[in-house]
């Protein structure tokens, strides 16, 4: 028989098999957004920023790119792309012409939807065994986990930014060089 671990010991086993069962999800929900982003003709990461669509509803251009870290130019273009796929369109604000909201084509969506009804009524079962209390803490560990990551998206932003000064093709052809000495 093993003998107990010590509490310190038992907590950084429990912590490292918490870290394991969320990359384990997180990765399934990558390869579940991928397969239903290939079947709608879109990439994955289209599929997520139209996810947030869906969440925010209405959204200019420039409020999507900060709920999702990604810049407004970035943003532009999963917006063409969305608009080209027929999910999404742009809106003029009624009381200012210059302001474009993104909003969703709804008819056009529910045909992605319907991917996730089985999934949705599979979490509704297990979340339906948790009580109030346990519910919340699920709540604040996945609303803190969105917060971190939004943060690690914009830190890995800056370590990949090409340095002041040099422009991303002078990046790129450093990395090519690099390449080719190793």
């Amino acid at each position: 028989m093993k003998p107990p671990l010590s509490r310190s010991k038992a907590r950084a086993a429990l912590l490292e098999e918490l870290e394991h069962a969320v990359r384990r999800s997180s990765a399934l929900g990558v390869i579940f957004g991928q397969t239903v982003a290939s079947h709608a003709g879109i990439s994955s990461s289209d599929l997520e920023c139209l996810d947030f669509l869906n969440l925010e509803g209405r959204v200019t251009a420039g409020r999507l790119a900060e709920v999702t870290g990604l810049t407004t130019g970035a943003i532009t273009g999963v917006v063409d792309r969305l608009e080209k796929a027929g999910f999404v369109r742009r809106a003029r604000d009624d009381s200012d012409r210059r302001k474009v909201f993104i909003e969703i084509v709804p008819e056009n969506i529910a045909k992605v939807g319907r991917f996730y009804e089985h999934l949705q009524r599979s979490m509704q079962q297990v979340w339906s065994s948790y009580s109030d209390a346990e519910l919340k803490v699920l709540l604040r560990f996945t609303t803190q986990g969105s917060e971190t990551m939004l943060g690690a998206v914009e830190h890995l932003k800056a370590m990949v930014a090409p340095p002041k000064g040099e422009g991303a093709g002078a990046a790129a052809k450093g990395r090519r060089k690099e390449r080719s000495i190793s």
